[in-house]
């Protein structure tokens, strides 16, 4: 199990995690992966789910659809929980701990990796969801943050995953970004990420891992995203929708920082999506370096707190689209 955190959270867990074992048989040769399959023409759209062990608005909004007996309209519905491992882990005197069993499974979707020998918990799980996320046209993967950052929908490096959110319309931040260095989350993986390939997908960000407002923007995202990709028509969700979202922000990541020394340390308790006025300062330290913003106005993305050598810090953006 993850040990980047031995301590309680300074954060409270108001959300439960809801009981996934009905939905572990699945009906896709994959355990706890459903699909559902319309009677009209369409694309093959994914949902995903915890991902992250101790994440869990996405388990909450997979089971509402699920116990609902949500259906497509038209093509082909898939909702899947990915680390199951990890979830059935989750213990809220402790959520931390359950991030994952050995390893990040969202750092694993590139083919090196899962075309190689190594083996761990996340790799075998990554390995068996793989031929199922190859069929998958337009995919969504619900997660949530560290601190209570405001909603954010990662739409990759591509016009088409911007294109995408804008059609889903919420959360009301979009962030442009290449990923992490540490490997490739499963919204980055292969076709995903190629310019050419018209299939797309998109990571939300719903907020602090255990708020309950989590799992309304991971809830209204989801049926926003149903809608947007042609999946399902209104009436079927409508008495779950909130009113309509208003414009959008889009936030270009610029470049990620990447811990480079154990003696890493912000200058200040950063939670994201701070701006910071003047380029040239110093937002962290990494061993003797200073790190600074590149530039005027320079947004702090996703701060984290699990500081190791090779893992994303943060990540800096500004604003190129209102």
């Amino acid at each position: 199990m993850s040990t980047a955190s031995t301590s309680r959270t300074a954060w409270p867990v108001e959300l439960q995690a809801p009981d996934i074992e009905p939905y572990r048989a699945g009906n896709t040769g994959v355990p706890f992966f459903w699909t559902f399959v319309a009677g009209q023409p369409g694309p093959h759209v994914m949902v995903t789910a915890v991902v992250h062990g101790n994440e869990l608005c996405g388990a909450l909004v997979l089971d509402r659809l699920l116990k609902a007996g949500l259906r497509p309209a038209r093509g082909r519905l898939t909702l899947g929980f990915c680390n199951v491992s990890a979830y059935l882990a989750f213990d809220p005197a402790y959520p931390t701990l359950s991030r994952f069993v050995d390893e990040d499974f969202n750092r694993l979707w590139d083919k090196p990796k899962l075309n190689g020998s190594r083996s761990s918990v996340e790799l075998a799980r990554a390995r068996a969801i793989q031929p199922l996320i190859d069929t998958v046209d337009l995919l969504l993967d619900i997660h949530s943050m560290q601190n209570p950052t405001e909603p954010l929908v990662l739409a990759g490096a591509c016009q088409k995953g911007l294109d995408l959110a804008r059609r889903v319309g919420c959360p009301a931040t979009v962030v442009v970004d290449a990923g992490h260095a540490a490997g490739a989350r499963m919204r980055d993986y292969g076709f995903f990420q190629d310019p050419g390939d018209p299939r797309a997908s998109l990571l939300v960000e719903c907020g602090q891992h255990w708020e309950r407002g989590s799992e309304a923007v991971a809830l209204e995202t989801t049926l926003r995203f149903l809608l947007a990709t042609g999946c399902v028509d209104r009436p079927a969700v409508a008495h779950w929708l909130g009113p309509e979202p208003g414009p959008q922000r889009v936030v270009q990541v610029t470049q990620p920082v990447t811990v480079r020394t154990g003696d890493f340390a912000f200058v200040e308790p950063f939670v994201g999506m701070e701006t910071i006025p003047r380029a040239g300062t110093v937002i962290a330290h990494d061993g003797d370096a200073a790190v600074t913003t590149p530039y005027d106005d320079c947004i702090l993305i996703m701060p984290s707190r699990r500081l190791a050598v090779g893992q994303t810090a943060v990540r800096l953006g500004r604003v190129v689209d209102g």
